[in-house]
């Protein structure tokens, strides 16, 4: 989700402990020297890359949903661990691991956004992504996606956030989609890049419980796997990233970094309902901002802080004639803390083409 570049800036304000006042993007825009490289060519194999990558300087294992409860109410959920090795030496385990583990945890109700953040170091069996009874798991704390094989899915996924907690089942029955060249998904010019691949068309089904209220909900959901060891490009100040369930069956995945000079980044996906998909490149996709909302985005120094975020767009493929109207369900849908960002549920043409999510970083507060 351009999420690559979200787990890297929570990487690094958790091991240097940066305020919010200073500009985090700054510290993205050093090399990652000593760590593995993102090069082109690598060979995937699964269910082995669902797995931990250690020398790589960052990976993450990111799910969004979209649901509707019986009264056809739009939920959506969030769910990422990542893990981030803080030096490029093998990682010697127990007390003395330089690895860091980071959670992050989302529910939009029908009333509202709720969401945490979890923190945990390596070594100690407290967070950490293998094989469990033969299963995969990823955890940290009671949080858990936990499958009955070595493939991701079928899976439980458990978590809680803000009195709102989450029990789903998800499947899969469609292949995973490498994303970029091969799976080698380039973020500039400049060369940095990441290994993506992503599951656009799970079916998720359980229960949300709200305030002590159980909730049966059903819907689609969507799983982003990437590791890197690149930062930001000098002249980066932040991605829109698009992932989209239409109506047909088809799934979407577009982003763009945004540049200084205008000249943006933009890559993506199209997939079809049997997951074949087709690489998206600049000429392709067309990002027009409808409307823009002042939207509070409170911060660890001031609660009051607001930003003009865009929440209306236009997406677009013009080569393939396609263009929706996506535009968030709730302003509020801020992911506060160290590292905040907009991320959260959407619709397409009002919900009659589909429903998505949106992740939005690197707006300044007012």
């Amino acid at each position: 989700m351009m999420r690559w570049l979200s787990a890297c800036l929570l990487w690094l304000l958790t091991c240097t402990g940066f305020a919010q006042s200073v500009d985090p993007y700054d510290t993205l825009r050093h090399s990652g020297d000593g760590f593995e490289q993102v090069t082109p060519g690598r060979v995937f194999a699964f269910p082995q890359d669902h797995q931990l990558h250690p020398g790589y300087r960052i990976e993450w294992w990111y799910l969004t949903g979209n649901l509707a409860d019986e009264a056809g109410r739009r939920w959506g959920i969030q769910w990422t661990l990542f893990r981030s090795q803080q030096s490029p030496d093998p990682d010697p385990g127990g007390w003395s691991s330089n690895v860091v583990w980071m959670a992050h945890a989302a529910v939009t109700t029908p009333e509202g956004h709720r969401h945490a953040r979890r923190y945990a170091r390596g070594g100690i069996g407290q967070a950490g992504v293998g094989l469990d009874d033969g299963g995969f798991k990823a955890w940290l704390d009671d949080w858990q996606l936990r499958a009955r094989g070595e493939d991701m899915f079928p899976a439980q996924l458990v978590f809680d956030a803000e009195g709102a907690q989450v029990e789903l089942m998800i499947a899969s029955e469609t292949p995973y989609v490498l994303q970029g060249s091969g799976g080698f998904s380039q973020k500039s010019s400049q060369g940095q890049a990441s290994y993506y691949y992503s599951q656009p068309h799970l079916r998720l089904s359980g229960r949300i419980t709200v305030d002590g209220q159980p909730v049966a909900v059903q819907g689609e959901g969507w799983l982003d796997r990437e590791w890197s060891s690149q930062p930001l490009a000098d002249n980066q100040q932040g991605w829109d990233w698009f992932s989209l369930h239409l109506a047909d069956g088809h799934a979407l995945m577009v982003y763009r970094l945004r540049h200084d000079d205008g000249q943006h980044w933009l890559s993506g996906s199209w997939v079809t309902p049997a997951g074949e998909s087709t690489t998206l490149g600049p000429e392709d996709i067309s990002l027009e901002v409808l409307e823009r909302r002042l939207v509070k985005t409170p911060g660890a120094s001031n609660p009051d802080e607001t930003r003009e975020l865009p929440l209306r767009w236009t997406v677009s493929l013009p080569r393939m004639g396609k263009s929706w109207r996506v535009e968030a369900t709730q302003e509020d849908q801020w992911m506060g803390g160290q590292f905040p960002y907009w991320e959260g549920v959407v619709t397409i043409n009002d919900g009659r083409d589909g429903v998505g999510y949106l992740e939005m970083t690197g707006y300044p507060a007012r």
